[in-house]
C-alpha cells in the first residue's frame, strides 16, 4: 500500500463512518498521511481526526472510530490512537514490497502524479537569478503534481550574492543551481566553491549524486554476477529508515510544489542519501567495498566460495535500485545531473 493509497484508504473510511451514522462530521477532500517524526509510531500518521474535531466532536473518540474500522482493511497490520488524536499506522509487511516494487515500475517518475490536480499555484517572473531559477523549478514540480501554474508574485526569495554567469564559472551549473535551491527562501545561498565544489562527505550535493552513482555500481556489479533484483521482505531498521523516505517522497514533491519550496525537496533527498551508506552495508560481502570507504568508488569484488546471493540480496538490491530511481528523479527536478559514475 503506497501512501496515496493509504490516504485514499483513511478518506474512504471516513465517509464510509459518516454514511453509517456513526460520525457526524463533514467529510474532508483530502486526507493527508506522514511518516512519524520518530521510530516505533507505526510505518504512518495521519491527524485526520483532530481535522474533523475542530468542527464537532472529540478527536480521541472520532480516532478511535476511526481506528476500528481501519484495523479490518487489508494491508493494515495495526491501529493505535496516539493523544490528542492521532491515528498510527503499522502496514503488513507485504505493503512494504508493494512499496519498492512501486518505485521501480515508475522509475525516476515515481512521485509524479495529480496531487495537485485543480489547484492554480501562482509563480511570478523575474531577472534576479535566484528568483528565476527557483520559479522555473517551482514550474516543473507544479506539473509532475498535476497543478497549473498561474501568473502571481514570487516565490520571494533572497537575492543571490553573484550574478549568474559568475555563478557558472565559479562553480558549474549543477553545483550552481544547489547553491540556489537548496537554501530555504529567506536564506542567504552558499556559493562558496570550497564546499560545493568538495568530493567529501560534508558536501550534501556530492553525497547525494555519490549515492545515485553507488547504487548504479551496485546494478552494474549484480548484472555482471547475473543477479537480478527482487522486491521481498523487510524488517532491519536500515530498510525501514528507507521504506519511509521513499514512501514519503510523493508527498515531499507535493509540499515542494504547493508551498513553491524546492530546498524541501533537496533536503529530502540528502535525508535519503544519508539513509542509504549504511543500508548499503547490509549487502554483505556481495557487494562490498573492499576499501570499505564508502566515499570512493572502488568496484566490490565477486562472492567467493560459498558465499553465494540470497533472497535477502536480492530484496535488498530491489530497494537500493529504488533508492537510485528516487534520487535520479529528484535530481532530475531540480536540474542537476545524477551521474552514473563520480
Amino acid at each position: 500500500m503506497t501512501p496515496a493509497q493509504l490516504s485514499r484508504t483513511v478518506l474512504h473510511t471516513v465517509r464510509r463512518a459518516v454514511e453509517d451514522d456513526e460520525l457526524c462530521v463533514a467529510v474532508p477532500e483530502r486526507v493527508t498521511v506522514r511518516t512519524p517524526p520518530r521510530p516505533g509510531c507505526g510505518d504512518y500518521a495521519t491527524n485526520v481526526a483532530l481535522q474533523l474535531a475542530r468542527a464537532r466532536g472529540d478527536a480521541l473518540v472520532i480516532a478511535e472510530v476511526l481506528r476500528r474500522r481501519l484495523v479490518r482493511t487489508p494491508g493494515i497490520a495495526r491501529v493505535d490512537v496516539a493523544a490528542p488524536g492521532f491515528l498510527n499506522i503499522t502496514l503488513e509487511a507485504a505493503s512494504h514490497t508493494q512499496l519498492v516494487q512501486a518505485v521501480l515500475s515508475q522509475g525516476p517518475d515515481y512521485g509524479r502524479g495529480d496531487a495537485l490536480a485543480g489547484v492554480s499555484v501562482p509563480v511570478g517572473t523575474g531577472d534576479e537569478v535566484r528568483a528565476a531559477l527557483v520559479a522555473h523549478v517551482v514550474r516543473g514540480l507544479v506539473a509532475a503534481c498535476g497543478g497549473v501554474v498561474v501568473a502571481g508574485d514570487g516565490p520571494v526569495v533572497r537575492p543571490s550574492p553573484l550574478s549568474g554567469r559568475d555563478l557558472l564559472t565559479r562553480l558549474g551549473p549543477d553545483a550552481a543551481r544547489w547553491a540556489l535551491l537548496r537554501p530555504a527562501a529567506h536564506d542567504l545561498p552558499d556559493t562558496a566553491p570550497a564546499r560545493l565544489l568538495s568530493q567529501r562527505e560534508d558536501n550534501p550535493l556530492f553525497r547525494v549524486r555519490y549515492a545515485h552513482a553507488r547504487v548504479r555500481g551496485l546494478m552494474r556489479n549484480a548484472h555482471r554476477l547475473g543477479i537480478t533484483s527482487a522486491p521481498g521482505v523487510y524488517d532491519h531498521p536500515a530498510e525501514a529508515a528507507l521504506l519511509a523516505l521513499l514512501a514519503d517522497h510523493p508527498r515531499t514533491l507535493e509540499a515542494a510544489a504547493r508551498h513553491r519550496a524546492p530546498d524541501r525537496l533537496a533536503r529530502h533527498l540528502v535525508a535519503t542519501a544519508d539513509a542509504f551508506f549504511p543500508f548499503q552495508d547490509l549487502l554483505g560481502d556481495l557487494f562490498r567495498d573492499p576499501a570499505r570507504d564508502r566515499f570512493h568508488d572502488v568496484c566490490p569484488p565477486p562472492p567467493s566460495g560459498e558465499r553465494k546471493p540470497s533472497a535477502v540480496h536480492r530484496s535488498r538490491l530491489a530497494l537500493a535500485e529504488a533508492v537510485g530511481a528516487v534520487l535520479a528523479g529528484g535530481l532530475h527536478l531540480l536540474g542537476i545531473s545524477a551521474p552514473r559514475h563520480l
